[in-house]
């Protein structure tokens, strides 16, 4: 975020209570036409699992399909049916198509391989008046999902991990395509941003602008489910450059704040915000004070590193803290918009088109860390404000841990803020390296957008966390509360902390 302001796009939202509906479907599905790749796929011991949030007039609904069988499956058609006028709107992670009263979809090129033990999940939105009775004749592949193989007697039945009702938050790997614990458990970063450590010292505010960091605030977190808080940082308050408070004692505030949140059960990222570097070249709406008043587009060789490895040292031996290596790039702008350019000056800075300061690239970031023996999770953004990761796997750094994990930020004035972008540009992503949605929102005091977001990562086994756990009053978006004790503000919320009650970071794919 730019501090406390973004340009917004107006939108409108009605929030419902969130229904969450989970279980095994028993029934055969009745009729339902087959897609070319799964017409010839086979039956096997599968579950389905549906839930939907609710807002009156239409709902999103997410389907999990998982396989309980010991070999995996290739091609998959789900089939299904309301009783009521349920209307389909629009779909994502399958090809969606409704017949009459009957719901059928088929995987994508990317989610067709169903792994032993392992699941896909989808998701749509509906219309729809009067009652909304959940569908009880779940098939796949022809078959109901009874939990059996249709082809033996055998029955598979899969194991839930319960999350820690107490105790301190778990430490972090990547493994694959998923964070996950010590112990190999699939794992989401799910919860809110704070923001202030980023401005306040720079702005004569303190250090987390009047707002408290005690047990009670974290206590009123809990309320909400929250189970991970990205923290901003300014680099120039850390190294006692420039702001005040400045290097110590901004330090101690913040290892203070971590140590509470991870005690609390809750993760911490760490998000270099603000760095310094005079971007003199920049748009006339565009700060360009050389100190870490605002967001730049790279972060500099000066002090970006120095930072890095006086965070990593600090935390390090503590995996529960996780690292965003730089809030927003946009290199690509000071490079009249050249991708190439930005990606490379985004990966090895040094000197960059349009940037008058030398960048640090990410490249010398994750070494900085690294060099200090750290082996906490490290996230990385991509260009536009994070926003495009088109070519963030092209470009990934070289990292000796593997231990790399993409943020992606999704607002709904970025350009992809669609369904369609987010399954072609992002889901493939997904595919090959945890992705962490860093901050979300939209530019109202509604939950629209937010709910497609939230639906959408849910189906990717994708975490989460918005914009912002701030009381600032929600006029253009992007606040959650009404004040540090968690009264939700009306609408964005509401519906966030509703749809959070109903998740598990814990939950498997």
């Amino acid at each position: 975020m730019f501090g406390r302001v973004r340009k917004r796009r107006t939108a409108l939202a009605a929030v419902g209570a969130v229904v969450s509906i989970a279980g095994t479907a028993l029934m055969a599905a009745a009729g339902g036409s087959w897609a070319s790749d799964a017409s010839s796929a086979a039956a096997f011991a599968c579950r389905v699992d549906y839930t939907t949030n609710d807002w009156g007039s239409g709902f999103g609904a997410k389907l999990t399909v998982a396989n309980l069988g010991s070999s995996p499956v290739n091609g998959w058609t789900l089939t299904y049916s309301y009783a009521g006028n349920q209307t389909l709107q629009h779909g994502w992670s399958g090809n969606w198509s409704q017949s009459g009263k009957t719901v059928t979809v088929t995987n994508l090129s990317w989610n067709g391989t169903i792994a032993a033990n392992g699941s896909v999940s989808t998701g749509a939105n509906f219309s729809y008046s009067g009652t909304n009775a959940k569908p009880t004749d779940f098939a796949v592949n022809g078959a109901a999902c009874t939990g059996v193989d249709p082809t033996t007697t055998t029955t598979t039945t899969t194991t839930t991990t319960t999350p820690p009702v107490d105790g301190p938050a778990p430490e972090l790997r990547v493994s694959g395509n998923t964070l996950v614990t010590a112990d190999g458990t699939p794992y989401r970063l799910l919860g809110v941003d704070r923001s202030s450590g980023e401005f306040a010292c720079v702005q004569g505010k303190g250090m987390w602008d009047s707002g408290p960091v005690d047990q009670a605030s974290v206590d009123a977190m809990k309320t909400w489910n929250i189970h991970a808080v990205r923290v901003p940082l300014n680099e120039e308050c850390w190294l006692d450059v420039y702001g005040s408070p400045g290097g110590a004692t901004y330090q101690q505030h913040v290892k203070d704040y971590v140590d509470l949140l991870v005690r609390n059960g809750m993760n911490v990222i760490l998000d270099l915000h603000w760095t310094w570097g005079a971007y003199t070249n920049s748009p006339d709406w565009h700060c360009k004070d050389e100190h870490a008043v605002c967001q730049k587009p790279m972060p500099d060789a000066k002090y970006s590193p120095q930072f890095w490895a006086g965070v990593a040292n600090t935390f390090k031996g503590n995996d529960a803290v996780v690292f965003d290596l730089f809030n927003e790039p946009y290199p690509e702008m000071a490079a009249d918009w050249d991708k190439t350019a930005g990606w490379q000056c985004w990966r090895d800075g040094g000197t960059c088109t349009g940037i008058p300061y030398e960048v640090a690239g990410m490249q010398d970031l994750v070494d900085a860390v690294r060099s200090t023996g750290a082996t906490n999770v490290l996230m990385l953004g991509g260009l536009e404000w994070a926003n495009d990761m088109r070519e963030w796997l092209k470009y990934k750094p070289v990292d000796p841990r593997n231990n790399i994990a993409a943020s992606w930020h999704a607002y709904s004035f970025n350009a992809c803020a669609t369904e369609t972008c987010w399954d072609t540009q992002i889901a493939p992503l997904a595919a090959q390296v945890p992705v962490v949605l860093g901050e979300f929102g939209q530019d109202n005091c509604g939950f629209d957008y937010m709910q497609r977001v939230a639906n959408w990562a849910d189906a990717h086994h994708i975490g989460y966390l918005p914009w912002t756990w701030n009381p600032w009053g929600c006029s253009t978006g992007a606040v959650l509360i009404k004040d540090w004790t968690g009264t939700p503000e009306p609408g964005i919320g509401e519906g966030y902390k509703a749809h959070l009650l109903t998740q598990d970071p814990y939950s498997t794919r």
